[in-house]
């Protein structure tokens, strides 16, 4: 049966975070299910331009751009004469293009993607609606799918858990050494141990725990005096101020490292540099880092109270602790650190990441789910 299917985003290819590269491997998975089909794929996308695509996840004729163009986006997706079987709104904040394709074509599947924190509070009335009216809602966790119900009391046979799979384009290590270049940037050693974090770090969104790392380090240096800790990703203003800040006050000022931003063609060579991978969140939907850290054969230690859980596979993959327990966040990193990461290690968390989170696998479930449709 012939389908017509579009995916509507925020932002895919503009910026990179969380729900941008999920974004992605959405797009890019839909158009390999719709090209092994013989059925329409199209993505359309509020923030970005044309220009911004990357053409390695979809063909440009299958994306369009809208420059932040409110209106027009609004009403060309709306009003669109080709009949459309399923929409997947890609975030919550799509919820007035739903509610008006649900009035116009009341005949379409729409499918939102609840990814965490945008859907684990009060909504707004539209919102609301959205999730009493659309057919399904793919959770990025079991963690999101029951604040769902908590929440917004959304019927739970309605909500479909898809966990995150990995970029199919991201660089899957072959070895695991310690990239030379990356140890000389950072002017670090072969030998003194590595704690990592790469997160968006704000300073509306505390609650990823990085601040409680320095803290951390501050205790362990005397146990590991050649430890660093290399906290990546890019800084607003006043949480660079707030970060620097804290790293001279409480004497850590030679063990931490802040990169910035970090490009993604660098991305698994951070996570080979390092020997664990901390992010003690309290309020990831999934946290795709997670297994990215996974896929490069890193340890990943992370909060307990969120859908990382569901990123370490319940504890088969990673340490999950209480976020807000300080003593339990250092025992945790001085396990790791004191039994060095043995290749072998390396190569297990590696293959059984590789395992779960495929993309292959995220094909097969969306392929069903899509037929079923």
């Amino acid at each position: 049966m012939f389908k017509n299917i579009t995916l509507f985003s925020l932002q895919t290819f503009s910026t990179t975070g969380g729900i941008q590269k999920m974004t992605r491997t959405l797009s890019h998975a839909l158009n390999s299910i719709c090209t092994t089909n013989n059925w329409n794929f199209k993505l359309a996308s509020l923030y970005d331009n044309n220009s911004d695509l990357m053409p390695q996840y979809i063909p440009k004729e299958n994306f369009e751009g809208f420059n932040k163009r409110r209106i027009p986006f609004m009403l060309k997706m709306g009003f669109s004469r080709q009949k459309q079987d399923v929409i997947i709104l890609s975030h919550i904040n799509l919820a007035l293009v739903g509610l008006l394709i649900r009035l116009i074509h009341p005949k379409t599947k729409i499918w939102l993607i609840a990814h965490g924190i945008e859907v684990w509070r009060p909504l707004s009335f539209h919102k609301r609606q959205l999730l009493k009216q659309c057919d399904k809602v793919i959770c990025v966790s079991a963690f999101t799918k029951t604040q769902m119900y908590n929440w917004h009391k959304t019927d739970p046979a309605k909500c479909i858990v898809l966990n995150n799979a990995l970029d199919p384009f991201m660089k899957i290590p072959d070895k695991f050494q310690k990239p030379a270049y990356l140890l000389d940037r950072y002017g670090l050693t072969d030998s003194g141990p590595v704690i990592f974090t790469l997160t968006r770090l704000a300073s509306t969104e505390l609650y990823k725990g990085h601040d409680r790392v320095i803290h951390a380090v501050a205790d362990l240096k005397h146990k590991f005096p050649g430890v660093k800790y290399v906290l990546a990703g890019k800084y607003d203003h006043e949480e660079g101020i707030r970060v620097k800040q804290l790293i001279a006050d409480i004497g850590v000022t030679n063990q931490v490292i802040l990169t910035g931003f970090i490009k993604e063609d660098e991305l698994s060579d951070h996570f080979l540099m390092a020997d664990v991978f901390v992010l003690p969140s309290k309020k990831e939907g999934f946290g795709i880092v997670f297994i990215e850290a996974l896929a490069c054969g890193l340890p990943v230690i992370c909060g307990n109270a969120d859908g990382s859980i569901d990123a370490i596979r319940n504890g088969e993959l990673g340490t999950a602790i209480n976020a807000d327990n300080e003593t339990e966040l250092i025992d945790c990193i001085d396990n790791l650190l004191s039994e060095p990461l043995k290749l072998t290690k390396r190569k297990h968390l590696k293959d059984t990441c590789l395992k779960y989170f495929n993309e292959q696998s995220y094909i097969s479930t969306l392929q069903k789910l899509l037929t079923d449709a």
